[in-house]
């Protein structure tokens, strides 16, 4: 299978900050709680621990999103989307993106995912199509909040980001079941 291009590189350059965690490493495999239970991969659907920092100077809000662009639909899939996080937040815990957005700080939406539930989806390729990237986005908006409805896609967030990025920072770790 040939990977899609990083769709970060279709959009605007805006420079890079510092993401790190505790749970997941950038290129290397996911670990087992962070792969998903509901769509049959072993998994437990726990977001990882993220926290970031070195953001650009101007920020007022953070999103933070999980894509897979090599998932075979033509569009990638939503795996976590969650916005209208403060600026005065820069770490999320493992779990934060539990169905009832425990670890979420006031004020920030979870979006449904692209299996349809609102919550953290974890890692779940088909079994036998390669390796799939998993990439974890902080997003530095230059607005306290998005005017975009809880029952949006992480799609029309994508594009409510649109001209309002000031820097994203990415944690790319893969997964790959054998067929």
């Amino acid at each position: 299978m040939t990977q899609a291009q990083n769709p970060y590189d279709f959009l605007p350059q805006v420079p890079s900050f510092t993401v790190r965690s505790d749970d997941v490493t950038d290129g290397a495999t996911m670990p087992v709680p962070q792969r998903s239970g509901v769509m049959g991969a072993g998994g437990e659907d726990r977001s990882p621990h993220l926290a970031w920092e070195a953001f650009p100077e101007g920020t007022k809000s953070f999103a933070v999103t999980c894509l897979d662009p090599d998932a075979p639909t033509g569009s990638g899939f939503w795996h976590w989307a969650v916005f209208n996080i403060p600026a005065s937040v820069t770490e999320l815990p493992s779990g934060a993106g539990d169905a009832d957005g425990s670890g979420l700080p006031g004020g920030a939406t979870m979006l449904r995912t692209d299996a349809g539930i609102r919550q953290y989806v974890g890692a779940a390729p088909p079994p036998g199509h390669g390796p799939h990237r998993y990439i974890f986005a902080v997003h530095a908006l230059d607005v306290e909040s998005l005017e975009v409805g809880d029952e949006a896609t992480p799609a029309f967030l994508g594009f409510n980001m649109f001209g309002r990025t000031l820097g994203r920072a990415l944690l790319t770790p893969v997964y790959e079941i054998q067929g």
